[in-house]
């Protein structure tokens, strides 16, 4: 068991095809892990072990895998990049001190490598660039790298130059001959420490003094300018050759922070933010970052990131403030789908639990010793929907249960029962995604279902005043119904909370202030189902002000119907229209596509409300658009931008839905409710 300064966490980032799993795998076969080098390509890798991501050639969820070198345990934890699949990305990023951003010398900075780098920068990670695939045709490595300076800083700088065949690499830490295409080592090393010696005042004057910097002493600093992000080193490497991964290793196990080097964890007990240092003897505290099914058994494995503390078999585990402990079990190290038992985790190590079913991603575990919880990089919302209908009868709990499973394993993928709509709706980041989440539902949980996509959750509001009456009179032999209502309603301002603003203005008891709640019941039957086309209502003040009622036949089922009756007469006179939502959407693409981007949302009924310009020629649209039109964006954007563009959409408000398209949905209501009928 190591100790926690002989640890380095690393995680790999970058978009999906830079080869961050290649590199994982030359990773362990450098350092004799595995006795071959595993493939995405050949099906062999260790950390894609899923049968969905060996089919689909791509990383789909995190994986944790280990090694040592050197002398020191590097817990690596190997992400997926595709935008698809890029929640596991996010939620990864606290179990490491270290970001690996792996960039394709071939493809360059693409959508998602921005999107990772901003997340490891705001998490304050240490970060560290991999260029990757080196041995790639027709790439330009002085141009990638001026992109990597002017998109990420210029605190980016090589740590390592290709030499002329590609089939190594050159150091520029320590050493200083040298040449490659790129340049010489004698440039970038002086370049290297001017961007080290930030990070030391003292070490900074020697060096604007004129004098020569030691090689001990740069060495010394090296992290402490990682961890303050004065430094981003640049690496090269071609993982499916294994050049350059010794060299990788070397700097990972010599700079790059420990648990204890690297600043503490934060935990969030309300207002309080107490920070957590990686000490082996102090309170428990742990984090769950990942949480996984066995494809074989099914079995549910949680990955923890421990922070503080000890774990041990026999700890008596607390879970968020839950007040009950539980038994952790076993504790394990994870080889993407192997585990190793282990005596116990210890401050600044990366563990894994079985079975224990209570664990989800996000979940503080401790010993009662700290409460609060870790905060974690928020997953993007995932905005492309499907509603699902069992294509079996009688496996709506089955499908249920199968959902909530994926719903662990993925923190961009949720499962909703439309209130509105009746609909089971699930979403997530794209088409692709949902797709390989209803594949794994096939093949894990054998249940298939039909798709569709889910109704648009349209509103319905008034645009006028109007007074209703409604005289509810039932006879039947016995004892009767009498209610009668007069009411008035007017708009209220869009987006109102709460949606109906109810008055009783009843004077000189014309209704007994009994049949009060009945009558509201009355209107908020209505203001649930509509009037126009089955929507819910929004926006309405009501106002009932005189009626009528019976000493012996009134009860509140004849006010109920009276209110509904009441309720609907005003509405219809009052000019009622339909409130399609409208979200806001930030789609960020090369800026050779602006025009087709403006153009393409004015079709949708959209409209541009700024932009924002980015590095590497690349921008970000911001417009707003109704969601009708955009449930099927990410394959136009793909199409346009060769599947450069990404964009993410949050509901904005509603509006009223243009007269020709309201006729439209009102005419397709009507139609199925005949057909229901």
């Amino acid at each position: 068991m190591a100790n926690t300064s002989d640890i380095r966490n690393i995680v790999l980032l970058g978009h999906g095809g830079s080869g961050k799993t290649s590199l994982a795998e030359a990773i362990l076969h450098t350092t004799g892990k595995t006795n071959r080098l595993g493939s995405v390509d050949d099906k062999t890798s260790i950390s894609d072990f899923y049968e969905e991501e060996k089919e689909h050639g791509y990383s789909i969820s995190a994986s944790v895998l280990h090694t040592e070198h050197a002398g020191k345990t590097i817990n690596i934890i190997d992400t997926p990049g595709y935008p698809d699949f890029i929640g596991p990305a996010y939620k990864s990023i606290p179990g490491a001190e270290t970001a690996v951003i792996v960039i394709s010398a071939a493809a360059g900075i693409e959508t998602n490598t921005r999107k990772v780098f901003d997340l490891a920068k705001k998490a304050n990670m240490s970060k560290l660039i991999v260029i990757n695939k080196i041995d790639a045709e027709n790439t330009d490595i002085s141009e990638l790298l001026q992109n990597i300076k002017d998109s990420f800083g210029q605190q980016c700088r090589v740590a390592n130059i290709p030499a002329a065949d590609k089939k190594s690499v050159i150091d520029c830490i320590e050493n200083e001959t040298g040449d490659s295409p790129i340049g010489d080592a004698a440039s970038a090393h002086m370049e290297l420490i001017e961007s080290v010696v930030e990070a030391d005042d003292e070490l900074m004057e020697k060096y604007l003094g004129g004098e020569e910097i030691p090689a001990d002493k740069i060495s010394a600093v090296f992290t402490t300018a990682l961890i303050a992000d004065t430094i981003v080193p640049i690496v090269f490497t071609n993982a499916r050759e294994e050049i350059g991964i010794t060299e990788l290793l070397d700097i990972i196990t010599q700079y790059t922070p420990s648990p204890e080097q690297a600043k503490g964890a934060a935990i969030i007990d309300g207002e309080n933010e107490v920070e957590i240092k990686a000490d082996p003897s102090g309170p428990l505290a742990g984090l769950v970052f990942k949480v996984g099914f066995d494809p074989k058994s099914n079995m549910k494995f949680s990955n923890i990131r421990i922070f503080s503390g000890s774990l041990k078999s026999d700890t008596q585990l607390l879970i968020n403030d839950e007040k009950k402990a539980i038994r952790p079990g076993h504790i394990l190290k994870s080889q993407g789908p192997d585990t190793s038992e282990v005596p116990a985790g210890i401050a600044g190590d990366i563990v894994t639990l079985a079975k224990v079913e209570e664990l989800k991603v996000g979940d503080l575990v401790h010993d009662g010793g700290v409460k609060g919880q870790f905060q974690m990089p928020k997953a993007p919302e995932p905005m492309f929907s499907l509603a699902l209908e069992p294509a079996t009868r009688g496996d709506e709990q089955k499908i249920s249960t199968a959902l909530d499973k994926l719903v662990d394993e993925d923190p961009c993928f949720k499962v909703a029962r439309d209130p509105q709509t009746k609909e089971l709706v699930v979403s997530g980041m794209g088409e692709l995604h949902l797709r390989v989440i209803l594949e794994k539902m096939d093949k894990y949980y054998k249940l298939k279902v039909n798709t569709k996509q889910p109704k648009i959750p349209y509103r319905e509001t008034i645009t006028s005043k109007a007074e209703g009456h409604y005289r509810h009179k039932k006879q039947s032999g016995g004892a009767g119904q009498f209610g009668e209502v007069y009411l008035r309603v007017e708009p209220a301002e869009r987006d109102s909370d709460p949606s109906l603003e109810f008055n009783w203005d009843i004077f000189g008891g014309s209704i007994p202030g009994q049949f009060e709640p009945a009558i509201l019941k009355g209107i908020n039957d209505v203001m649930a189902s509509g009037v126009v086309a089955n929507c819910i209502m929004q926006d309405i003040k009501v106002s009932v002000y005189d009626g009528k009622h019976h000493p012996v036949d009134s009860k509140e089922v004849a006010f109920r119907a009276a209110g509904k009756g009441a309720f609907i007469d005003a509405i219809q006179k009052a000019k009622p229209v339909l409130l399609e939502p409208i979200v806001d959407m930030e789609i960020t693409v090369p800026s050779d596509n602006m025009g087709d981007i403006a153009g393409d949302i004015a079709s949708r009924r959209g409209r541009v409300t700024g932009q924002d310009m980015l590095p590497g020629n690349m921008l970000t649209v911001k417009a707003q658009v109704p969601l009708s039109e955009v449930t099927q964006y990410s394959s136009q954007l793909k199409s346009v931008t060769g599947g450069r563009g990404s964009y993410s959409m949050t509901l904005s408000h509603y509006e009223p839905v243009p007269s020709n398209v309201q006729q439209q949905i009102v005419a397709q209501y009507a139609k199925q409710k005949q057909e229901a009928e």
